[in-house]
């Protein structure tokens, strides 16, 4: 049987991002240029800006990759767990096992990202998409589980799990343990503290607390 190759057009835009990412990492998000980037890659720098309007659209080309990469990874997890925990465990850890090959180059560009008007940043419009298909992982964490709480909790809770993914993940760029280990173990430690406090959302003492969270969810979103 024979494979069938990606197009030309497909081949072209994944080598300027491969590109791309190798001299960030090498050289720096900052000091590296379009033309730097399309000399590297063997292109016009007509035909690195057909594909890519600047570098920040290269940034969410790797945004897009990697949440891609981390969708693969866990679907195993996904596929055989039903209990909430070791769904979320399995789904956090596959997200770090995706970002490793990348961590000195997301120390490199953090600083970048965090900024507030930074089309970089998680939070803003241009990573919209990515966010969105992160989000929608959490969300299978949840409706795929065999856990049971409040339906409006349960429809805000995959955001609620993105960000506090968000929060394992700023721990990883400045983590500077061997193979990322203090991540891992602070994902291992927090998932369990995570599952009580969804578990005891349920319970009548919490219910009331669980429904004013809900409401300020809402009202800060509107």
């Amino acid at each position: 049987m024979t494979q069938t190759r990606p197009p030309k057009s497909e081949q072209t835009r994944a080598l300027i991002v491969e590109t791309a990412l190798r001299l960030f990492r090498e050289r720096g998000y900052e000091a590296t240029t379009m033309r730097a980037i399309a000399k590297e890659a063997g292109v016009s720098v007509g035909n690195a800006y057909y594909y890519f309007g600047s570098k920040e659209e290269l940034i969410q080309a790797y945004y897009d990759e990697l949440q891609d990469d981390h969708m693969a990874a866990c679907r195993a997890v996904l596929e055989r767990e039903r209990d909430f925990a070791p769904r979320l465990l399995g789904v956090l850890r596959a997200r770090v096992d995706t970002m490793v090959p990348y961590h000195q180059f997301a120390g490199k560009f953090f600083k970048f990202a965090a900024e507030p008007n930074s089309p970089l940043n998680p939070f803003s419009a241009e990573s919209g998409t990515a966010r969105a298909a992160a989000i929608a992982i959490y969300r299978e964490v949840v409706d795929g589980s065999t856990l049971r709480i409040d339906p409006d909790f349960r429809q805000e809770l995959p955001e609620l799990l993105w960000l506090y993914s968000m929060g394992i993940v700023l721990y990883w760029v400045h983590d500077s343990s061997p193979g990322c280990r203090k991540t891992y173990l602070l994902i291992e430690r927090t998932v369990p503290l995570v599952n009580k406090m969804v578990s005891m959302s349920r319970m009548p003492g919490f219910k009331t607390v669980t429904r004013e969270l809900v409401d300020v969810i809402r009202d800060v979103r509107a």
